[in-house]
């Protein structure tokens, strides 16, 4: 079976609710996160209809590339399956907050390394790099960073320097702006596994809402809610997959499947994802990497 692929960068540049539904806890609704480490995603099955929705808006909802790529309507979908096989978004950077500098973009040695697996799987031509190992409250810095003291959150990192400008080429291939290379020698930090997965659970914005009655301007009896959020500058990143046209009589190969997708976001690189979009939420700068 004839096959494209590629990776796709998310760049948050508002926040994303891409949510769960209600919760019996503290946060009334949480964002989606994979299940064993806790990491914040966007499943797959959102990602598509966010590709979807955006296929719809430019090039049409009777367009039949948009029914080839991604299946017929609801009513139909027994006719034929799409041509597109789409992955969760994943976690790579991390904005965190931090007293000595404007914001730090964390990730993990885990993290890293799975993206590297998954650049190979979709066949995208990503330098190997070596991924310094990580322990305790100890960190990683670029050697244009100053080492030292680090303070993320309410915690206090000891950084040590290293000469990583091989990763963050790569990670700057993701990054749909012209300063990544540079931003990057700057806010990336290399944290623990297992404190990284601590800042997911515990350094990402919950807001509280209200709802406001219209006729006595006050707020409305138990209309208080608390939603978690994604912030803006979070990095992921999403795999794609295209194999050619399922539909009956389709001329239409993967790599034009594919083209289908990659093309919405040539002029306008841009993809609003999740929930609250009519309020600016979900708005994400998109880059295109390639592959195979």
């Amino acid at each position: 079976m004839q096959q494209a692929n590629t990776i796709l960068g998310l760049l948050a540049q508002t926040s994303i609710h891409a949510g769960t539904g209600s919760n019996t806890g503290v946060i009334d609704l949480p964002i989606q996160r994979e299940g064993h480490n806790g990491y914040p995603c966007v499943f797959g099955s959102a990602m598509k209809g966010a590709l979807r929705t955006r296929a719809e808006t430019q090039y049409g909802k009777s367009n039949t590339s948009v029914t080839f790529v991604f299946g017929p309507d609801t009513n139909n979908a027994s006719e034929h399956a799409g041509a597109i096989m789409v992955s969760d978004a994943r976690l790579l950077l991390l904005p965190i907050r931090s007293l000595t500098s404007q914001f730090k973009w964390a990730t993990c040695p885990d993290a890293l390394k799975r993206f590297q697996r998954d650049a190979d799987r979709f066949g995208v031509n990503t330098a190997k790099v070596a991924i310094p190992e990580v322990n305790g409250n100890n960190a990683v810095v670029p050697t244009q960073t100053t080492a030292g003291a680090l303070f993320l959150e309410e915690y206090r990192f000891e950084a040590k320097s290293e000469n990583v400008d091989s990763l963050i080429s790569s990670l700057a291939n993701l990054i749909q702006r012209d300063d990544a290379q540079a931003a990057l020698q700057q806010q990336l930090v290399i944290v623990s596994n297992d404190m990284f997965a601590h800042l997911c659970q515990h350094a990402t914005p919950v807001n509280a809402h209200i709802a406001i009655d219209s006729d006595t301007k006050t707020v409305r009896s138990g209309a208080l809610w608390y939603e978690e959020t994604l912030p803006p500058e979070t990095l992921l990143y999403v795999g794609i997959s295209a194999v050619n046209a399922r539909a009956k009589d389709a001329e239409m190969p993967a790599s034009a499947i594919l083209g289908a997708v990659t093309g919405l976001f040539t002029d306008k690189p841009w993809l609003q994802v999740g929930g609250n979009e009519t309020v600016g939420m979900g708005w994400c700068a998109v880059k295109n990497m390639g592959g195979k």
